[in-house]
């Protein structure tokens, strides 16, 4: 492991942090709120950190290309500097009254889980708030990704930056160099971004919250400037704008910039997409029957509404409430539960299970029941035409084995802090899948804020590894990753 060349990447990973706060501080002087010295502090202290670290830390064999475990070491070891240097202006703003809330709101951002501890969004600075929302935008396509797009010295070794980091059991190269790929992406989710910006503004939203939900619509994060969320603007055109750029946001990024490039049946030709829309729009019609017979809403209008916002927020990963889906139907709920383990497609900015794994995993026991039947005879897993190699099967159980052991570990450490079991797990769920609210005391009209020391760390922990894909982070922990 060459200390050096990880160290000084993390320090250019810090410096980007440190540069993208004059974002917030612009707002912050534009409002003249009290947002200014926080953010003015947090940025000089990040810059001043990660360009010593840069220059420090420089070696003569960074552009020998970086091995397998030091990516795998730089986008773990990325990420927590970033929540920590991000979690500055909570801390210098007074906002929370514990470091550990101020570390936890930073890297829900950047994780774009969006699992709040804020008790009074409104009352927060606008800089501030701006910065939040940033953090989930930043956090969406990634920080590591957006390096390799504008520092050219990672342009050597880089794969093992993106492989590592970028959502997904098998990420798609789009271009034959790594910086062409993640500036390809970047511009897909520049403009989107745009559009869904534009959008907001035509429906009543002013520049400043159009732009923070657009962050966290785009970035699956669910951070809103409102202590209601979306719910706050009680606008339906705004409720459909946000449901489809939730949509999109669930979809591999890969196959809009194919679609974009005048490839229209991209989205219906691959396998991962249909599952995703067929499963989406079932849950969909599921719970909007079970709502409206349960006469939660007056017309049939509203129900759709409140139930595709909801339903696109919660297998999206978002996180946005429109609504208090715990005062719906148990059947309902039970639907909403099943979205978190799901998530979004692989590729995209959403968290959870990932549909493509969930497709190959029904795939595999199908031929496991098959070959009982037929003992002799002889199938492999495919994904559309492409036989799926027994490795990627194995990649991929392993993950699902992994993702429920941690989901349960986190849930009993959190329920041994005295949170009642139903609020454990939820909450376990809700940052491990990175989606945000869950359900009993920390579900859409309620936040984290109540939970123990003890179980926000571990919370935290689970964020990450959602983020990161799991195996990113636990090989950190074995022993054998730090021997020669």
């Amino acid at each position: 492991m060459r200390w050096k060349v990880v160290l000084h990447i993390i320090g250019a990973l810090i410096l980007c942090v440190g540069l993208t706060m004059i974002m917030p501080l612009a707002f912050s002087l534009y409002y003249q709120d009290s947002g200014i010295m926080p953010l003015i502090q947090s940025m000089l202290i990040s810059c001043l950190c990660g360009l010593g670290l840069f220059l420090v830390f420089r070696s003569k064999d960074e552009n020998q290309g970086l091995s397998h475990r030091e990516g795998m070491a730089i986008v773990a070891l990325g990420w927590v500097a970033a929540g920590f240097f991000g979690s500055l202006p909570f801390y210098f703003g007074d906002v929370f009254s514990s470091n550990v809330d101020c570390f936890f709101e930073s890297l829900s951002g950047f994780t774009t889980t969006g699992s709040s501890v804020m008790t009074d969004i409104e009352s927060v600075a606008k800089g501030i708030l701006f910065w939040r929302s940033l953090t989930h935008w930043l956090g969406g396509m990634g920080i590591i990704v957006l390096s390799l797009a504008i520092l050219p010295f990672l342009g050597v070794g880089g794969m093992q930056l993106y492989k590592a980091e970028v959502p997904g059991p098998v990420p798609d190269k789009l271009k034959p160099r790594i910086k062409d790929t993640a500036i390809v992406l970047w511009k897909v989710y520049l403009l989107f971004s745009a559009i869904e910006a534009i959008l907001l503004m035509l429906g009543g939203m002013d520049f400043f919250d159009s732009l923070c939900h657009t962050f966290g619509t785009l970035a699956t994060g669910g951070f809103s400037t409102k202590n209601t969320s979306v719910a706050y603007f009680n606008s339906a055109y705004i409720d459909y704008v946000i449901t489809f750029f939730m949509i999109v946001a669930g979809i591999n990024f890969s196959l809009h910039y194919q679609m974009l490039k005048g490839r229209p049946l991209i989205l219906w030709r691959d396998p991962e997409f249909r599952f995703f829309a067929s499963i989406t729009a079932l849950i969909t019609v599921i719970v909007t029957v079970v709502v409206y017979s349960a006469h939660n809403y007056e017309t049939v209008a509203d129900t759709i509404r409140y139930t595709s916002f909801q339903v696109a927020s919660i297998m999206s990963t978002t996180g946005f409430a429109t609504a208090d889906y715990e005062l719906w139907p148990a059947l309902a709920q039970g639907l909403l539960l099943l979205c978190m383990f799901l998530g979004g497609c692989a590729g995209s900015t959403s968290g959870g299970m990932k549909h493509l794994r969930i497709m190959l995993l029904l795939k595999q026991s199908y031929q496991q029941i098959f070959r009982i039947i037929h003992p002799r005879s002889v199938n492999r897993v495919k994904l559309g035409k492409k036989v799926i190699k027994p490795e990627t099967m194995n990649d991929i159980l392993g993950f699902a084995v992994l993702w429920i052991g941690l989901f349960v570990l986190c849930g009993l450490i959190v329920a041994a802090t005295g949170v009642d079991v139903v609020s454990s797990f939820a909450a376990s769920l809700a940052c491990i899948g990175n989606i945000g609210p869950g359900i009993g005391t920390v579900g859409p009209a309620d936040n984290f804020s109540h939970i123990p020391e003890v179980g926000k760390w571990a919370l935290i922990f689970c964020m990450l590894l959602g983020r990161l894909e799991i195996y990113t982070v636990i090989v950190l922990c074995v022993p054998e990753f730090w021997r020669k």
